[in-house]
């Protein structure tokens, strides 16, 4: 038999190009493809060189048709661009290799509506699991979710009611921790920075946990300072300098976020204040990207890699106790002092 010719490129291939490029039957090449236990090892090795040869890839649409499903999972997180969300996708992308199932990821810009219009447009495709983000949603987004019949997990927040299952830290507790750190060291004018304020609830939840905190304590935040955009250093520098002009005696700031931190810190060391004997500085979420700085800002590590391996091992089924969705997982943030909070 003359060796088989690969089809003309302008038609896509089929179980048929593999089965003849492979000399064996369409149905074995489908149960090889669908990775039946029925086939001997040397059919298999056969079937899946002539595909890799012929670069086939099957269809899985055609294929779930039966199912109802694809072997997708939707991740929906509030930015790309923010650097504190690829540890987490990273951590999803880790959970998730080796079973089968691909995460297809969308953004929500940190907008209810938006991430409305990106669940249902996800869900439509028929996913094996979704993972979003947060806890607080449109009552249309809770609604589809909640009718999806798949496992849904809710991450990066435990404070508040999961639809199906959620992994995350309580930001609350996590506020509360920082601020009993920043007492502890002698601090008592401390100020708040935060951007993409009021959208972002987590952010909103460390706060509250950090003012209860204070007050316990019988201090309370002497001043704020809000910002609807996005996070970026220059930004960190800009509404540092607007709350020292504005309250001089602070010797404490609080930022959202590690990156307006950064910024911050770089225009205090610009101004030669002494940090942190006469101002102390602290930030939130642990970013590696900032370690080259010529002080390590104090800062909390959000478990973000973490987060996202059990997200997807729950959607997988390959949590501890192999039962996909419902669990409630909560991780300890852990407090870095860094070099900008006072030794005690």
């Amino acid at each position: 038999m003359p060796p088989y010719l690969p089809p003309d490129a302008h038609r896509p291939l089929t179980l048929r190009d593999v089965s003849e490029a492979s000399g064996v039957s369409e149905m074995t090449v489908s149960r090889v493809l669908r990775n039946r236990a029925d086939v001997s090892p040397a059919t298999r090795d056969k079937v899946l060189a002539a595909a890799k040869a012929l670069g086939y890839v099957p269809n899985k649409i055609a294929g779930a048709l039966a199912s109802q499903r694809v072997n997708l999972v939707g991740v929906i997180i509030p930015s790309l661009a923010n650097m504190v969300f690829p540890e987490v996708l990273s951590g999803i992308s880790d959970g998730l290799a080796e079973t089968g199932l691909q995460p297809v990821f969308g953004a929500s810009d940190y907008q209810a509506e938006r991430e409305e219009h990106v669940i249902y447009e996800m869900l439509s495709w028929r996913p094996s699991g979704m993972i979003v983000a947060g806890l607080e949603h449109t009552d249309a987004s809770r609604a589809m979710l909640s009718n999806a019949g798949i496992p849904i997990v809710e991450i990066m927040d435990i404070d508040g009611d999961p639809i199906d299952a959620m992994v995350g830290i309580s930001h609350r507790r996590a506020g509360r921790e920082m601020a009993q750190t920043i007492l502890a060291a002698g601090y008592r004018r401390i100020g708040f920075m935060g951007t993409k304020m009021p959208d972002d609830h987590r952010a909103r939840k460390r706060v509250e946990g950090f003012t209860t905190a204070l007050q316990e304590a019988g201090a309370e935040l002497a001043a704020t300072e809000h910002y609807a955009g996005g996070s970026s250093m220059a930004k960190g520098r800009e509404m540092t300098k607007t709350i020292l002009d504005r309250v001089p005696d602070l010797d404490f700031l609080y930022y959202s976020n590690d990156m307006i931190g950064a910024g911050g810190l770089l225009y205090c060391l610009d101004q030669g204040l002494d940090v942190p004997g006469q101002i102390g500085l602290a930030g939130f979420n642990g970013l590696e990207l900032l370690d080259g700085l010529r002080m390590r800002l104090a800062t909390t590590d959000s478990c973000r890699f973490e987060i996202g391996q059990q997200a997807a091992a729950i959607v997988a089924g390959h949590s501890a106790d192999g039962v996909i969705g419902g669990q409630r997982v909560e991780l300890a943030p852990r407090v870095d002092p860094g070099d900008t909070i006072r030794k005690v």
